[in-house]
């Protein structure tokens, strides 16, 4: 059964189609609240551990989450505000839409990525949060100066990851060899840490505005103005990114 998108906040719950777009975060943690200060984003937060305790260590900070699970986003939720936390909003939905029509860019100084769905079969790959074509909806997400955090035990995809990043114009990234200095972040983590699974850490800063990755722009398309007089029908040819008309 298809969920439809849901805001959640201190406040109660609403519809996705009760808000204009962008989604003004401003107004749904207000800057004259506590913890009014920069926006951090947490993507796919599952149970919600990492998200519940960032919110409850850090009030002069906001945080935004995303995660699909109607379960799990229903658990952060209520464990929030059971806990009295003002300065988050919680997000139930799919994160490529949301990140494409709903939140405004730039304005994160931080995005956490934590043990995302590899959807290893090839037929779900354009499910993936990073591939050329949809990396830059998340680095689009980042304020001047953020930076993007991201971990996987799937090192395949971990090493996708990373390639895809490095190739990613204007895009410094570390791969980050010993654990969060704070310990694990999530409950996977913690779990996969006591076992000694590997654990492929990145931690990943623009060094300008995020433009295209070059092997997605090739993919977006784009209409130029229609020829052709006012009132009268024109014709106009969709072209790749980058081309001009003939």
């Amino acid at each position: 059964m298809i969920q439809p998108a849901l805001v959640s906040t201190i406040d109660g719950d609403r519809s996705l189609s009760d808000f204009p777009a962008p989604l003004p975060l401003d107004v749904l943690v207000p800057e004259t609240m506590p913890g009014a200060g920069e926006w951090e984003v947490e993507i796919g937060f599952g149970k919600g551990r990492y998200l519940l305790r960032r919110c409850l260590e850090d009030p002069q900070r906001r945080f935004l989450g995303i995660e699909l699970v109607g379960e799990y986003q229903r658990l952060f939720v209520d464990r929030a505000r059971r806990r009295g936390a003002r300065n988050w909003v919680a997000m139930r939905g799919d994160a490529l839409f949301l990140m494409s029509s709903v939140l405004p860019p730039g304005f994160a100084a931080a995005v956490h990525v934590y043990f995302p769905d590899p959807w290893p079969k090839s037929r779900h790959h354009k499910r993936r949060l990073f591939d050329p074509q949809t990396v830059d909806l998340v680095l689009g997400l980042l304020a001047d100066g953020g930076r993007l955090f991201f971990a996987t035990d799937f090192l395949e995809y971990g090493e996708l990851v990373t390639e895809i990043l490095e190739s990613f114009p204007g895009l410094d990234v570390q791969r980050r060899d010993a654990p969060w200095d704070e310990g694990p972040r999530t409950n996977y983590e913690a779990k996969y840490m006591v076992e000694g699974r590997p654990i492929l850490r990145l931690v990943a800063t623009p060094r300008s505005a995020p433009p295209l990755h070059p092997q997605g722009a090739a993919g977006v398309l784009a209409a130029p103005a229609l020829t052709g007089t006012p009132g009268e029908a024109g014709e106009a040819d969709i072209l790749p990114v980058g081309a001009t008309p003939s």
